[in-house]
């Protein structure tokens, strides 16, 4: 979808408007935002058994963004691994 302007946009619009109608426009847009929540819920769920299961399992959890505070200096930076 490079270079995608305004008026690209627009066709677009018209092109779904002459397909599906004035009248099935609001009904088509309830339906892919009942779908789009369906799918996030979906999502939620998986996430949320995935972190039961690793806790459940003794599976230790990766966390990333960890700060130190260096001896003395007062301030912080990123622990990163060194090779």
């Amino acid at each position: 979808m490079a270079n995608l302007q305004g008026w690209h946009l627009i066709i677009l619009l018209v092109i779904i408007l002459l397909l599906f109608g004035a009248a099935k426009l609001p009904a088509l847009a309830k339906s892919m935002g009942q779908s789009a929540r369906a799918f996030k819920g979906e999502i939620r769920a998986m996430k949320d058994e995935d972190g039961v299961a690793d806790a459940a399992s003794g599976t230790p959890t990766v966390t990333t963004g960890i700060t130190s505070t260096l001896a003395g200096s007062g301030s912080t930076e990123s622990a990163r691994p060194t090779a």
